[in-house]
């Protein structure tokens, strides 16, 4: 009679552990394959709740259908115009068809490795089959933006043109998207999308391909400065003549003014000396005495003929000494005012 209850006991003990081994939950997140013997049994469990399976001998194998993410390590690939970049490529893709799944992939770490496989390849084709423009640009037709500082002629000059493109970036991506997911459909994959995330220069010929960029900027700045300093020479020629202009229009205003004031002067002196027949007699005086200030000074030898006349003037002039006390010179200037 004591043994019944530790029996009892043990086959509860058992019917509860058989009971737990042989329900199961499948989240929101989640999908089944129910196994037995290592053999996949029924179809796929798709929806989420609390689910019965045979205690011991099935097993629950629970496959994510979430959106997974492929992150791909960065290769070195030769483009069509045999430049090496460095690609790296990222990818989105979630389990449609667990059962073809699950028989041959098991689980993401294989299926993230025949991703690799896959992409890898299809990138490194679609690459060799396209210039390097084709991958770094982005869509054809696409219009430059120019500084709004730029002249016509330089305008005129296509500088900063875009090389034109058949395809661009996007186009590749699609390409490469359509043959992969061909590709990863048999093992119940579905690829959502794929992007480029890095394309950049190997590291082998990156430095040459800078020194390269420097160059041909460093001779667009070349013809720059040498367009600029052609511009400033012409401006200071222009401002050079300009002035030049301004100075000859200045000394021909200034030479008409002077002579309009000399002929003024020189009417306003006829007008004055031609008053009266002393008033001519008074210029002739003092412009002769002015022709002596200017002609004679100390050791001044003048010959003259008795007819000058300079020499009528010369003629009346007396040597005056200080020391005898003599009368100061006279010119006879008197005796020609009153006759």
């Amino acid at each position: 009679m004591k043994i019944l209850p530790g029996i009892v006991a043990v086959i509860a003990a058992a019917a509860t552990f058989a009971a737990s081994s042989a329900v199961y939950t499948i989240s929101e997140v989640e999908q089944a394959i129910i196994t037995q013997f290592g053999k996949p049994v029924g179809e796929p469990i798709t929806t989420a709740g609390l689910k019965l399976k045979v205690p011991f001998i099935q097993d629950v194998n629970p496959i994510d259908r979430r959106v997974l993410e492929w992150d791909g390590n960065p290769s070195d690939m030769p483009t069509k115009d045999k430049l090496y970049i460095s690609v790296d490529l990222f990818a989105r893709w979630k389990i449609t068809e667990p059962l073809q799944y699950f028989l041959r992939l098991r689980d993401e770490r294989s299926a993230q490795s025949r991703l690799d496989d896959i992409l890898g390849s299809e990138t490194r084709n679609a690459v060799a089959k396209h210039e390097l423009i084709e991958i770094i640009r982005t869509t054809r037709g696409r219009t430059p933006l120019r500084d709004t500082l730029l002249t016509d002629e330089e305008r005129a000059q296509d500088i900063g043109s875009l090389v034109p493109i058949q395809k661009g970036r996007a186009l590749v991506e699609q390409e490469i998207f359509k043959a992969a997911a061909q590709k990863v459909r048999v093992f119940g994959i579905e690829l959502l999308d794929i992007r480029f995330k890095r394309i950049n220069y190997n590291e082998s010929v990156r430095p040459k391909i800078y020194d390269r960029m420097i160059s041909e900027r460093r001779q667009i700045a070349e013809r720059f400065l040498s367009e600029g300093n052609g511009e400033a020479a012409r401006i200071r020629g222009n401002r050079v003549r300009d002035l030049n202009k301004i100075q000859s229009e200045a000394y021909r205003a200034v030479e008409e003014i002077r002579g309009a004031a000399d002929a003024s002067a020189a009417e306003i002196y006829a007008l004055a000396y031609d008053a009266s027949p002393q008033a001519a007699e008074f210029y002739e005086f003092t412009r002769t005495m002015q022709a002596y200030k200017d002609m004679i000074s100390d050791g001044t030898t003048l010959v003259l003929s008795t007819d000058s006349d300079l020499f009528k003037f010369l003629n009346g002039m007396q040597t005056y000494n200080p020391n005898i006390g003599s009368d100061p010179p006279y010119l006879g200037v008197s005796s020609a005012a009153t006759q």
